[in-house]
């Protein structure tokens, strides 16, 4: 027992050394990043959590959080490319600052002028301005990063995300009833939750403030040059394809139920806000803390076992999720499932970023963006359409099969001929499942 105890003990502290040998290797751009990243984390957040019950405080229904949800994710299904180029053109510095003001900026109109015009509009300009800096995070990361600490760099970007998260999602829960308090208004008013929104989009402001400080790396001609990236895309087309196809497939799932999980816990198990978001707060750093142990088990086991293992296993919990009768089971089964199903998408945008040219990165991001938000654009109005006429089991059946759909198309696309020439799958998962 004693001897178990010390092997645990000593893999322990060398995984701890691995991780603080790493975060030593972060060059000074990483570390503003990560700093501003902890702001706006806690902002979105906040904002994640009381944005859809700001919009139904207001007198609007599900279909029409519907359609903002997939306003926002279809402008930037539709600009990720022009984003990508754009990114190469004002520098990684400049897009990831116009990207964090307009956020906070669009945040702030649509309280001071809460009309659907209005909604529908900055929920647009959100969609683009978050389009910029997705496409810029995967190669500031790259660029910023050696290969030595690049894994845990993507996954301390995600990781502190999440952890801010947790605070954000904490604070989040008790912040209507503050606010509510301080205008002498009930906690689930559109005051209440207008004025949170505003604290918000104040905290993300603040998050920006470190990014001005980050010091503008040179970029050659290739990263200039908008026939370089493009010419990569047609030459390597089926090559893209299979690094997109899986991420389209699971978006489109999460599209499905992801932006309504607040919904679901106030209308299926009637959960009020706090203890929402105290849910919602532990799910971040249980992801978070999720986030930070892929890099070691990539490290290990090589990157794409760790995608089909983590999300393949995370599936069970997604039905114990939709389909537990109980509130308790089913929120265990949603710490499960977020920290298994999130944990490997660090390690795989990692994985995308070494297998393209750096000429062509942004425009890769720039895919993988637009995968990731084209089930965004287009699930939240036909869930929002099936929750009112039908409720949220169906929902749960299209996600299940999507997931399983993507899970196999990882495996088959990347795992199924190594495993055919050498069965080295078969050692991989035995390790992960020990």
């Amino acid at each position: 027992m004693s001897l178990c105890k010390s092997t645990h003990f000593g893999r322990l502290r060398r995984v701890l050394a691995l991780y603080l040998d790493n975060l030593g290797s972060f060059k000074r751009n990483a570390r503003l990043y990560l700093l501003s990243v902890v702001l706006t984390g806690a902002a979105v957040g906040v904002f994640r959590l009381l944005f859809n019950f700001y919009v139904l405080s207001l007198g609007y229904d599900e279909a029409l959080l519907g359609n903002l949800i997939a306003a926002s994710s279809l402008t930037s299904l539709l600009v990720a490319l022009p984003m990508g180029y754009l990114a190469d053109f004002l520098g990684r510095k400049a897009a990831l600052i116009i990207s964090g003001l307009i956020v906070s900026l669009s945040t702030l109109l649509m309280v001071i002028s809460p009309s659907v015009a209005m909604l529908v509009t900055m929920n647009i300009t959100m969609g683009a301005a978050h389009s910029l800096s997705g496409v810029t995070m995967g190669p500031f990361l790259m660029e910023n990063s050696t290969e030595k600490e690049r894994t845990y760099l993507f996954s301390f970007s995600q990781g502190f995300m999440m952890a801010s998260g947790f605070v954000g999602n904490w604070v989040g829960g008790y912040l209507p009833g503050a606010m509510g308090l301080w205008q002498a208004v009930d906690a689930t008013s559109s005051i209440a939750y207008g004025w949170s929104l505003l604290a918000l989009a104040a905290v993300h402001g603040l998050g920006v403030l470190p990014l001005f400080l980050l010091r503008a790396s040179r970029r050659d001609e290739a990263q200039r040059c908008g026939f370089v990236p493009l010419s990569y895309f047609f030459n390597r087309f089926n090559q893209l394809g299979r690094l997109v196809l899986p991420i389209l497939i699971t978006s489109i799932g999460a599209g499905l139920f992801m932006p309504f999980m607040n919904v679901f816990y106030r209308q299926v198990h009637n959960q009020p806000d706090p203890a929402i978001g105290s849910m919602f707060a532990w799910g971040s750093l249980a992801m978070g803390i999720g986030l930070m142990m892929a890099p070691p088990l990539a490290e290990r086991c090589g990157k794409i076992q760790v995608v089909v293992f983590t999300q393949g296993v995370s599936i069970p919990f997604l039905v114990l999720l939709g389909f537990s009768p109980w509130f308790g089971l089913s929120a265990l089964a949603y710490y499960a499932r977020l920290t298994l199903m999130n944990m490997s998408t660090p390690v795989y945008q990692t994985y995308v970023m070494e297998r393209v040219d750096p000429s062509a990165r942004a425009t890769a991001a720039s895919l993988v963006n637009m995968a990731h938000n084209f089930g965004w654009a287009l699930s939240p109005t036909i869930s929002g359409w099936i929750q009112v006429h039908y409720g949220f089991n169906p929902v749960f059946i299209g996600v299940l099969i999507l997931y399983s759909l993507s899970v196999y198309l990882y495996w088959d696309f990347f795992l199924r001929r190594k495993a055919a020439g050498g069965g080295k799958r078969g050692v991989v998962v035995s390790r992960l499942a020990r």
